[in-house]
C-alpha cells in the first residue's frame, strides 16, 4: 500500500460510530482485492469478529492514532493485548500505524505512517516512535504482562491450569473438619512445647482466669475496680429489688442473685467489664414462663422451687454449650431479631410497671399490650392512687434527667448510676415521714435479712415439674447467654482484647448452677450496669467482687430499711432502665441496609408486644432460620462484564460501564452448590441464557456460543450439585453452546475430578481466571462462522 493511498482513506464509506474519551472515532470498512482495509483505532473486539466471521481472507490492518489524546494510547495497549491472537489467526500480513491530528471538524491532516510485519511486531516500541515522549511516559505507568504484549513467532500464550489439591486420607480430612468446626480458635495453642507441670498450671488457669491476671494485679487496678464496684452496687441494689418483682419473686431473691453469681464469674469469667446480676428481659421471660405453669400468688413455694429448677437447667445448658464448643448455635438468632425482641420486651416491661406506677391492685397476668391497657383503663375510676402517681412521676422525671446529664457529659456518668439509690432513699424517707402507706401507697414491706440460704433441696429432681423446669431453663439460658456474650464482645472490642466465647459460656453456666443451689434465679450480664462499670474505669472482674461485698453488707444490715420503699419508685427505676432497650436508631439502620432483616426485627417486636414474650421469641427464631434457608436455597447469581482498560470481569449491575463479551455469557454463582439449591442454580443459569439470547436476536448481535461459569465464590459442591452441572452441560450441548468453568476452588475441583466431570467437560475448558477463559473463547468464535 502506497502513501498516497493512505490519504484516500478519508473517502471510504462510513460503517458505524463509537465514542472514546474526548474523540469521536469512526469505523470504516472497505473490501479490496486483497481482502479488507479496516480503520479502527480502538480495535473493537466486535469489529474484529465481524471481519473474521465473514471469511474475507487475508487482511491488511491500518491503525490511525490521535496525537491529541495521550490517554488513547493506553486504551490502545489494552485493546492490542486483547486481539493480538486474532491478528495471527486471520493471517494479517502487515500492520499499518498512521498518526494524525485534527485540523478541523471536517478535515484530517496525516503526519506519519509506519508499516510493520506482525510476526516481529513490538507494540511498545512502535507506539513510542509514533506518539512521542509524552505517550512513552504514560505507557510506563501502565505495565502489562509481557506474555500479553508480545507474542513470539509460533508460540501460543501461556494458560495457567487449575491445580488439584493432593488427596487426604479419610481420617485426616475428618480430623481437619472437626478441628475447624469446634476448635477454630486453636484453644490448645498455649500448651504446645510445654512441660507437664506447666501444662497443668495452664489448664487450671484456663478454668480459673483469675489465677492468670491476678499475678499482675496492682493497687492502681484495685483503685479503678473499687470505684467501679461501688458505683454499680448503688445501681444494682434498687434494680434487683424491682427485677425480682418482675420475675414474681420476693425482693430478696434479686439481691441474692447479685451476691453469689458475680463472685463465681469473677473467678471463672474472662471479661473485664461485664457486670453480673438479674436483668429485666430475662426476669420478665422467666416470670412469664413460670406463671404459665404455677400461680405465684396461690402457690408461691412451688413457684419458687420451679424458678430454682429452671435456673439450674439454664446453667447446665450454658455450660454444656461451652464445654462442647457449641457456642455458634446462639448466632442463629440474628442481630435484627435481637433488636426487635429487646425493644418489644422493653415496651412490655414498661407496661407491666403501670401496676406499681399507678397504684393498681388488680392487674392482668397477661403481658400483651391490649390486655394490659384494658386492665389499666378499666381501673381508672376506682383503682388509681394519685399519691402513688405523684411519687412515681416525680422520681421518673428525676431519673430521666439524671440519665440525660450522664449522656450529655461523660464525666458525669456517675449521676445516672447513683440516681436510683438516691431515689430509693428519698422516696422511702418521704413515705416513712408522711406515712403515705396508710393513704394507699403500696410499699415493699418485708425483705428477708441475711445471706443466701441453701436451695439444693428445693430443686425438682423428679416429677412433672422437672421437665417443665428443663424446658423453661433452656429458653431462659439461651436468651441470657445471648445477651451476656453480646455485651462482653462489645466492651472487649472497645478495650481491644480477645473474649473466649466458650469460656464465657462455661463461667455463666457454672455461676447459674451454683446460684440455683443458693436461692438465686437466672443471672447474666446487664448492659446498663456493664456500661456504668466501663465508664467508671473498671480494670478487671474485681469490680464484681466489690459489688458482691456491698450487696452482702446490704443483706446483712440494711434490708430492714427498705420496708417503706414505695413500689412506684421501683417501677420508675425499671422504666428508666429499659428505655434504652428500645433501639430505634438500630431499627432504622436495619431498614436501610436489609429489608428482610427489618421484617425479622418487626416480627419479633410485634410478637412480644401484641402476643407474649415466648411468641415473640419464637417469631424471632423462625424468621432468622427462614432467612438462612432462603439464602441457602436461593443463592445470588450475576452476569459479568469486562471493566474497560482491564482484564477484570465484574457484575454488570454493580459496574454499568462493564461490557459483555459478544458471543460469550459469563455467569457467577455466589454460593456453595448443594442439594438444596443445585436445581435452582441450573435453572437460573439457563434462564440467564434465554434472556440473553432473546436480547441478542432483537439487537442482531453474535449468538451465544460459550457459557463461562465463574466459580470463585463456590466454596463447596455435593453430588446433587455435580449432577446439576452434568444436566447443564447436556442442555447446553443441545443448544450448540460450550460450557467453560473459571477458577473452581480446591474442594470443588477435587470433587469434579473424583466424579469424572472434568473428563466429561474436558480439562482444557477449566481455567484459572475469567480473562483466560474469554481468551480461549475468542479465537473459537472467529473460527466458527
Amino acid at each position: 500500500m502506497k502513501k498516497h493511498q493512505n490519504h484516500q482513506l478519508c473517502t471510504i464509506e462510513k460503517h458505524s460510530c463509537k465514542y472514546l474519551g474526548n474523540v469521536n472515532v469512526d469505523l470504516f470498512i472497505k473490501k479490496t482485492s486483497g481482502g479488507a482495509v479496516i480503520w479502527n483505532p480502538p480495535l473493537s473486539m466486535a469489529c474484529m469478529r465481524w471481519v473474521g466471521t465473514r471469511g474475507i481472507g487475508k487482511v491488511q490492518l491500518v491503525l490511525f492514532l490521535v496525537e491529541a489524546s495521550v490517554k488513547f494510547c493506553s486504551v490502545l495497549m489494552q485493546e492490542l493485548a486483547a486481539v493480538v491472537h486474532l491478528l495471527r489467526v486471520w493471517s494479517i500480513e502487515r500492520f499499518w500505524l498512521i498518526s494524525w491530528s485534527i485540523a478541523s471538524k471536517k478535515s484530517l491532516q496525516f503526519t506519519a505512517s509506519t508499516s510493520v510485519s506482525i510476526p516481529t511486531l513490538s507494540f511498545r516500541s512502535l507506539l513510542k516512535s509514533t506518539m512521542g515522549h509524552q505517550a512513552d511516559e504514560n505507557l510506563e505507568t501502565k505495565e502489562m504482562d509481557e506474555r500479553s504484549l508480545s507474542i513470539s513467532h509460533g508460540q501460543e500464550p501461556y494458560v495457567h491450569r487449575v491445580g488439584v489439591p493432593p488427596r487426604q486420607n479419610l481420617f485426616k480430612e475428618f480430623q481437619s473438619n472437626v478441628k475447624e468446626t469446634f476448635f477454630s480458635d486453636d484453644p490448645l495453642r498455649s500448651f504446645k512445647d510445654q512441660t507437664k507441670s506447666r501444662k497443668f498450671i495452664l489448664g487450671i488457669e484456663a478454668i480459673f482466669p483469675i489465677l492468670s491476671w491476678g499475678r499482675n494485679y496492682t493497687l492502681k487496678n484495685f483503685r479503678g475496680d473499687l470505684i467501679a464496684g461501688l458505683t454499680i452496687a448503688s445501681l444494682c441494689i434498687p434494680q434487683d429489688i424491682g427485677y425480682a418483682k418482675l420475675a414474681n419473686l420476693d425482693p430478696q431473691y434479686g439481691l441474692y442473685s447479685s451476691f453469689v453469681p458475680p463472685l463465681i464469674y469473677a473467678v471463672m469469667g474472662s471479661s473485664r467489664d461485664i457486670a453480673i446480676g438479674p436483668v429485666a428481659v430475662v426476669s420478665l421471660l422467666l416470670g412469664t414462663l413460670l406463671q404459665n405453669e404455677i400461680d405465684p400468688i396461690a402457690n408461691p413455694t412451688d413457684y419458687r422451687r420451679l424458678a430454682f429448677t429452671a435456673t439450674f437447667f439454664a446453667g447446665i445448658t450454658q455450660a454444656t454449650l461451652g464445654v462442647f464448643r457449641l457456642g455458634f448455635l446462639i448466632d442463629f438468632l440474628s442481630h435484627a431479631a435481637i433488636v426487635g425482641f429487646m425493644g418489644g420486651a422493653a415496651i412490655t416491661i414498661a407496661l407491666q410497671q403501670l401496676k406499681g406506677f399507678l397504684g393498681i391492685k388488680k392487674f392482668t397476668k397477661k403481658t400483651d399490650v391490649i390486655s394490659v391497657m384494658q386492665s389499666v383503663f378499666s381501673s381508672a375510676h376506682h383503682g388509681w392512687n394519685w399519691q402513688t402517681i405523684v411519687i412515681g412521676a416525680s422520681f421518673l422525671t428525676f431519673l430521666l434527667f439524671a440519665r440525660y446529664i450522664g449522656k450529655k457529659n461523660k464525666k458525669f456518668f456517675w449521676v445516672p448510676a447513683i440516681a436510683p439509690l438516691i431515689s430509693v432513699i428519698l422516696s422511702t424517707s418521704f413515705v416513712y415521714i408522711t406515712r403515705a402507706d396508710k393513704e394507699g401507697v403500696a410499699i415493699v414491706k418485708h425483705i428477708e435479712k441475711g445471706i443466701n440460704p441453701s436451695s439444693v433441696k428445693e430443686i425438682y429432681w423428679t416429677g412433672d415439674y422437672l421437665g417443665k423446669g428443663f424446658r423453661i431453663g433452656i429458653v431462659a439460658g439461651m436468651i441470657a447467654l445471648t445477651e451476656a456474650i453480646a455485651i462482653g464482645r462489645t466492651f472487649a472490642s472497645m478495650k481491644d482484647y480477645q473474649l473466649d466465647g466458650n469460656k464465657e459460656m462455661v463461667a455463666l453456666g457454672a455461676m447459674n448452677v451454683v446460684g440455683s443451689m443458693t436461692s438465686c434465679y437466672v443471672a447474666t450480664g446487664s448492659f446498663s450496669r456493664s456500661a456504668v462499670n466501663f465508664m467508671a474505669g473498671c480494670e478487671t472482674a474485681v469490680s464484681n467482687i466489690v459489688m458482691s461485698i456491698i450487696v452482702f453488707l446490704t443483706l446483712q444490715f440494711i434490708t430492714p430499711l427498705f420496708k417503706y420503699t414505695p413500689n412506684a419508685i421501683l417501677a420508675a427505676i425499671i422504666i428508666s432502665a429499659v428505655i434504652n432497650l428500645v433501639d430505634y436508631q438500630a431499627a432504622i439502620l436495619i431498614w436501610k441496609i436489609d429489608k428482610f432483616d427489618f421484617v425479622a426485627c418487626m416480627g419479633a417486636f410485634f410478637g412480644v408486644v401484641f402476643a407474649s414474650v415466648e411468641i415473640g421469641l419464637l417469631i424471632a427464631v423462625s424468621i432468622s432460620f427462614a432467612k438462612i434457608l432462603l439464602q441457602v436455597t436461593r443463592p445470588r447469581t450475576a452476569i459479568l462484564g469486562k471493566i474497560p482498560r482491564t482484564t477484570v470481569y465484574r457484575n454488570i449491575q454493580q459496574y454499568p460501564e462493564a461490557t459483555k463479551v459478544p458471543g460469550v455469557l459469563i455467569v457467577r454463582v455466589d454460593s456453595a452448590i448443594y442439594f438444596s439449591n443445585s436445581n435452582y442454580v441450573k435453572e437460573r443459569i439457563l434462564r440467564w441464557l434465554m434472556d440473553e439470547e432473546e436480547q441478542i436476536i432483537g439487537d442482531y448481535q453474535t449468538r451465544i456460543q460459550f457459557l463461562i461459569v465463574e466459580m470463585s465464590p463456590v466454596t463447596d459442591i455435593d453430588t446433587s450439585g455435580i449432577h446439576a452441572l452434568e444436566e447443564l452441560y447436556r442442555s447446553l450441548q443441545k443448544r450448540d453452546i460450550q460450557l467453560v468453568l473459571a477458577n473452581p476452588g480446591p474442594v470443588v475441583i477435587d470433587k469434579l475430578h473424583t466424579s469424572n466431570f472434568t473428563t466429561l467437560l474436558g480439562e482444557d475448558k477449566i481455567f484459572l481466571t475469567v480473562a483466560e477463559a474469554v481468551a480461549y473463547c475468542s479465537p473459537k468464535l472467529a473460527e466458527d462462522p
